[in-house]
């Protein structure tokens, strides 16, 4: 059954919609990620313009983060004060992506900008979980462990915060 949807301007079949947004919520409960990095390039495939999947893709991480993040408070699992600290540097960044998809938009180039951002980022996610899986199969073998105080560089950097529940 075919349905349109005016915004993307295109018709799609309902049921795979429906079938997508399961799946993809399956998968957003069962690894806890939110399925809009998922979504939007699938999107993107079935023919829905950038822009929109972009847009489409956000209401799901909202309605999936909202979900998940209710069932953890009841079993104790959420740390508002971290919460707060990454809620505020979400915003920043919110704004400083609309100001950039706005200037692109005018530009003629957000299409463009959109798909090669996608494709950059989870072939950088891609390789950073690839060389950290080669890296812990090399170590299987080896136990070796950090001597105490031992700190990696990250421990120098200053405004650190202690996130006591956490």
């Amino acid at each position: 059954m075919e349905i349109y949807l005016p915004i993307a301007e295109i018709s799609t079949n309902v049921f795979l919609l429906l079938g997508l947004g399961a799946a993809i919520g399956f998968m957003s409960g069962l690894f806890g990620v939110g399925g809009g990095f998922l979504m939007t390039p699938l999107l993107i495939f079935l023919g829905v313009p950038p822009i929109v999947a972009v847009g489409t893709g956000t209401t799901l991480i909202v309605a999936s983060s909202v979900s998940g993040m209710m069932a953890h408070w009841r079993r104790g699992n959420v740390d508002f004060r971290m919460g707060a600290l990454l809620f505020s540097g979400g915003i920043g960044g919110a704004w400083l992506g609309v100001w950039l998809f706005r200037a692109l938009r005018e530009a003629g180039q957000i299409d463009l900008v959109i798909s090669l951002f996608y494709v950059v980022f989870l072939t950088i996610v891609g390789s950073l979980m690839g060389a950290e899986s080669l890296h812990a199969a090399l170590r299987r073998g080896t136990r070796q462990r950090r001597k105490a105080h031992q700190h990696n560089w990250f421990h120098g950097l200053p405004l650190k915060m202690r996130f006591r529940r956490s």
